[in-house]
Protein backbone atom coordinates (compact mmCIF):
# COMPACT_ATOMS: atom_id res chain seq x y z
CA UNK A 1 0.00 0.00 0.00
CA UNK A 2 1.43 3.00 -0.97
CA UNK A 3 0.16 5.26 1.65
CA UNK A 4 1.17 2.80 4.26
CA UNK A 5 3.57 5.12 6.23
CA UNK A 6 1.02 8.31 5.84
CA UNK A 7 -1.93 5.52 7.12
CA UNK A 8 0.72 4.14 10.31
CA UNK A 9 1.51 7.70 11.05
CA UNK A 10 -1.65 9.68 11.86
CA UNK A 11 -2.64 6.41 13.99
CA UNK A 12 0.44 6.70 16.03
CA UNK A 13 -0.22 10.72 15.78
CA UNK A 14 -4.15 10.34 16.89
CA UNK A 15 -2.64 8.07 19.84
CA UNK A 16 -0.14 11.09 21.06
CA UNK A 17 2.66 8.41 20.16
CA UNK A 18 4.40 9.82 17.29
CA UNK A 19 7.56 11.65 18.18
CA UNK A 20 9.34 12.12 14.86
CA UNK A 21 10.37 10.60 11.63
CA UNK A 22 13.75 9.55 11.03
CA UNK A 23 15.82 9.62 7.93
CA UNK A 24 16.93 6.23 7.52
CA UNK A 25 18.47 4.59 3.79
CA UNK A 26 17.37 1.19 5.12
CA UNK A 27 13.53 1.51 5.48
CA UNK A 28 10.59 2.99 3.37
CA UNK A 29 10.26 4.77 6.42
CA UNK A 30 11.15 5.26 10.26
CA UNK A 31 9.17 6.32 13.17
CA UNK A 32 10.17 7.11 16.74
CA UNK A 33 7.44 6.51 18.92
CA UNK A 34 6.71 7.31 22.95
CA UNK A 35 4.78 4.32 24.92
CA UNK A 36 4.70 4.96 27.55
CA UNK A 37 6.45 8.95 27.89
CA UNK A 38 10.04 8.22 28.12
CA UNK A 39 10.05 4.70 26.40
CA UNK A 40 11.98 5.39 22.54
CA UNK A 41 10.31 2.63 20.67
CA UNK A 42 10.50 2.45 16.70
CA UNK A 43 8.13 1.51 13.51
CA UNK A 44 10.19 0.45 10.63
CA UNK A 45 9.22 -0.49 7.10
CA UNK A 46 12.20 -1.66 5.80
CA UNK A 47 13.07 -1.64 2.20
CA UNK A 48 12.31 -4.39 0.26
CA UNK A 49 9.43 -5.67 2.37
CA UNK A 50 6.26 -3.20 1.31
CA UNK A 51 3.82 -5.18 2.94
CA UNK A 52 5.55 -5.48 6.52
CA UNK A 53 5.99 -3.12 9.57
CA UNK A 54 8.17 -3.77 12.16
CA UNK A 55 7.88 -2.58 15.93
CA UNK A 56 10.85 -2.61 18.42
CA UNK A 57 12.46 -1.61 20.99
CA UNK A 58 16.22 -1.43 22.41
CA UNK A 59 17.40 -1.12 25.95
CA UNK A 60 21.09 -1.00 27.26
CA UNK A 61 21.65 -2.15 30.57
CA UNK A 62 22.67 0.26 33.06
CA UNK A 63 26.49 0.56 34.15
CA UNK A 64 25.75 -0.16 37.83
CA UNK A 65 23.82 -3.21 36.53
CA UNK A 66 26.61 -4.64 34.33
CA UNK A 67 29.26 -3.93 36.98
CA UNK A 68 26.68 -6.50 39.40
CA UNK A 69 26.42 -9.01 36.68
CA UNK A 70 30.12 -9.43 36.49
CA UNK A 71 30.55 -10.02 40.09
CA UNK A 72 28.11 -12.92 39.36
CA UNK A 73 29.59 -16.51 39.15
CA UNK A 74 29.93 -17.91 35.55
CA UNK A 75 27.40 -20.50 35.99
CA UNK A 76 25.12 -17.75 38.07
CA UNK A 77 25.65 -15.59 35.20
CA UNK A 78 24.67 -18.58 32.45
CA UNK A 79 21.54 -19.39 34.49
CA UNK A 80 20.40 -15.61 34.48
CA UNK A 81 20.44 -15.27 30.75
CA UNK A 82 18.42 -18.63 30.38
CA UNK A 83 16.19 -16.97 32.94
CA UNK A 84 16.17 -13.74 30.81
CA UNK A 85 15.02 -15.45 27.40
CA UNK A 86 12.69 -17.64 29.24
CA UNK A 87 10.93 -14.42 30.59
CA UNK A 88 10.78 -12.65 27.05
CA UNK A 89 9.69 -15.50 25.31
CA UNK A 90 6.79 -15.77 27.19
CA UNK A 91 5.28 -12.38 25.36
CA UNK A 92 5.90 -13.83 21.76
CA UNK A 93 8.15 -11.57 20.64
CA UNK A 94 11.18 -11.98 18.57
CA UNK A 95 14.16 -10.68 20.78
CA UNK A 96 18.15 -10.35 20.13
CA UNK A 97 20.51 -10.40 23.16
CA UNK A 98 23.80 -8.96 23.20
CA UNK A 99 25.39 -11.08 26.38
CA UNK A 100 29.14 -11.86 26.04
CA UNK A 101 30.57 -14.07 28.43
CA UNK A 102 26.86 -13.75 29.60
CA UNK A 103 26.97 -10.58 30.97
CA UNK A 104 23.72 -8.84 29.12
CA UNK A 105 24.52 -5.61 28.02
CA UNK A 106 21.29 -4.97 25.37
CA UNK A 107 18.22 -6.62 24.38
CA UNK A 108 16.46 -5.77 21.60
CA UNK A 109 12.78 -6.82 21.29
CA UNK A 110 10.93 -6.87 18.11
CA UNK A 111 7.18 -7.96 16.73
CA UNK A 112 6.46 -8.07 13.32
CA UNK A 113 2.90 -7.22 11.22
CA UNK A 114 2.13 -7.75 7.81
CA UNK A 115 0.21 -5.53 5.62
CA UNK A 116 -2.88 -7.87 5.09
CA UNK A 117 -3.67 -7.65 9.12
CA UNK A 118 -2.72 -4.06 9.72
CA UNK A 119 -5.13 -2.48 11.86
CA UNK A 120 -5.05 0.53 14.15
CA UNK A 121 -5.86 -2.16 16.72
CA UNK A 122 -3.29 -4.73 15.61
CA UNK A 123 -0.16 -1.65 15.64
CA UNK A 124 -1.04 0.17 19.08
CA UNK A 125 -2.23 -4.21 21.19
CA UNK A 126 1.88 -4.81 19.17
CA UNK A 127 3.20 -1.78 20.57
CA UNK A 128 1.72 -2.50 24.02
CA UNK A 129 3.20 -6.11 24.12
CA UNK A 130 6.67 -4.86 22.76
CA UNK A 131 6.51 -2.56 25.97
CA UNK A 132 5.33 -5.16 28.40
CA UNK A 133 8.35 -7.75 27.14
CA UNK A 134 10.91 -4.62 27.33
CA UNK A 135 9.81 -4.05 30.62
CA UNK A 136 9.52 -7.71 31.71
CA UNK A 137 13.59 -7.70 30.99
CA UNK A 138 14.05 -4.40 32.75
CA UNK A 139 12.18 -5.72 36.06
CA UNK A 140 14.19 -8.81 35.96
CA UNK A 141 17.14 -6.59 35.86
CA UNK A 142 16.21 -4.85 38.79
CA UNK A 143 15.05 -7.48 41.02
CA UNK A 144 17.97 -9.65 40.13
CA UNK A 145 20.38 -6.54 40.91
CA UNK A 146 18.61 -3.58 42.56
CA UNK A 147 17.24 -0.84 41.18
CA UNK A 148 19.23 1.99 40.87
CA UNK A 149 16.81 5.63 40.91
CA UNK A 150 19.75 7.67 39.51
CA UNK A 151 20.36 5.64 36.31
CA UNK A 152 17.03 4.24 35.25
CA UNK A 153 14.39 6.75 34.48
CA UNK A 154 10.90 5.35 33.57
CA UNK A 155 10.95 2.08 35.32
CA UNK A 156 7.75 2.29 36.82
CA UNK A 157 5.98 -0.28 39.14
CA UNK A 158 2.82 0.91 35.80
CA UNK A 159 1.52 -1.24 33.24
CA UNK A 160 -0.99 0.93 32.50
CA UNK A 161 0.03 3.96 30.78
Amino acid sequence: MKNLDNKIQKWLSDEGLFRQKVPDDNSNFHFLIHYPEGHVMDVIQPKGKNDMVIIGCATNVSKEHLDEMKKMSIKDREEFIWDFRFSLNQYSVDFQMQHPQNVLNSFIVTREIFEDGLTKEKLISNIKTIFRAKIQGVWRIQRKFGVHHDTEKGASDSMYV
